[in-house]
């Protein structure tokens, strides 16, 4: 059995369709018979026809879905920090309020969050079921609202035995952002210590008084992309003059359609052309490491050093000022 949700992402500000792949499951009896690679090859042709470009999970192997094409394209970052660590003298006006899961609010807040932000699903009522399937009765929802009432951050958050467990916390701006931590302060006497997820991929660390805390981080999400020439076609690069060209060159034995050359020309505004026949600046890589480059995952730099990307030095130049900058923000578990 497989799952696919029909999901839209945000792919450096441009939305497009994604199949969220979930429920994978084989019989023990049947295990080790193909049966699911086999299924997997059915389910990204459905995604084909249903125009998901772009196809995202999170894994209960790495090894097992880096064979099928999928590759890492998002972390999630876990802190650890202790009462007497915790922000302090925070000044800013606004209000912290409580609200319940279903709150328009929140939904309208994360919709304008998601439209700005890289990675980030824009979720749908299923979207917002799964998000909640997994959390205990208890979870509490506060909402940060400025100066002018206008909501600007969230927090979704769980005590219990004296820790506050942060599941996800979004701001728009700064201020969203002190308001959130001023509440979070403001349990100092509950709780003996804030646990949480960051999936912004920067360091809390540093905007604390105490940066003494713990941080760790693991790979989080894996992305496949299904139809390369068509996700082209939707990709936007970013610091184009007009006219670059390149070629490249993808290795992707699980889907035939994906396994050969592309060629393009950019446009002022980062669109893409896709060109007939094999042009200038040749880019050898496999489809897993395409996925971790154009969703900004790893650098073009970083890809050939490791061996991953294979192309001279003039083109990697180029590509390290083609490929946007900003890493994929992804909270949801698919």
């Amino acid at each position: 059995m497989i799952v696919v949700y029909h999901m839209q992402v945000n792919v450096h500000d441009n939305i497009m369709d994604m199949g969220g792949i979930t429920g994978v499951a084989t019989y023990p009896e049947y295990a080790g018979r193909g049966l699911i690679h086999k299924l997997m090859a059915k389910c990204l042709e459905h995604m084909r026809t249903e125009r998901q470009f772009i196809s995202f999970l999170c894994p209960y192997s790495f090894p097992f879905y880096r064979k099928m094409g999928w590759e890492i394209i998002s972390d999630k970052m876990s802190f650890r920090i202790k009462d007497n660590q915790l922000p302090r003298k925070i000044s800013i006006g606004g209000y912290v309020r409580r609200v319940e899961e279903n709150n328009p609010d929140l939904k309208r807040l994360h919709n304008i969050f998601a439209a700005q932000t890289h990675g980030c699903l824009l979720r749908n009522d299923l979207a917002w079921e799964e998000y909640w399937r997994w959390d205990v009765d208890d979870t509490t929802v506060a909402l940060y609202y400025d100066d002018h009432d206008t909501p600007t951050g969230y927090m979704v958050y769980l005590l219990k035995d004296n820790i506050m467990h942060i599941k996800e916390m979004i701001y728009l701006d700064i201020d969203a952002w002190k308001g959130l931590w001023k509440y979070i302060s403001a349990h100092e006497s509950m709780v003996d210590e804030v646990v949480g997820n960051n999936y912004s991929n920067e360091s809390i660390a540093f905007w604390l008084e105490d940066s003494d805390i713990r941080e760790t981080i693991r790979p989080y999400i894996m992305g496949r992309i299904v139809d390369v020439a068509q996700f082209l076609e939707q990709y936007r690069f970013a610091n184009c003059r007009g006219g670059e060209e390149l070629t490249f060159r993808v290795h992707d034995p699980f889907l035939e359609w994906n396994n050969r050359t592309f060629s393009i020309r950019l446009a002022e505004n980062g669109a893409v052309e896709l060109l007939p026949e094999e042009s200038v600046r040749p880019v050898e890589l496999d489809i897993g490491t395409l996925t971790a480059l154009l969703l900004s995952y790893k650098s073009p730099s970083y890809l050939q050093k490791m061996g991953r990307l294979k192309t001279d030095e003039e083109t990697l130049k180029l590509l390290n000022n083609l490929i946007p900058k900003e890493k994929a923000y992804i909270s949801d578990y698919i």
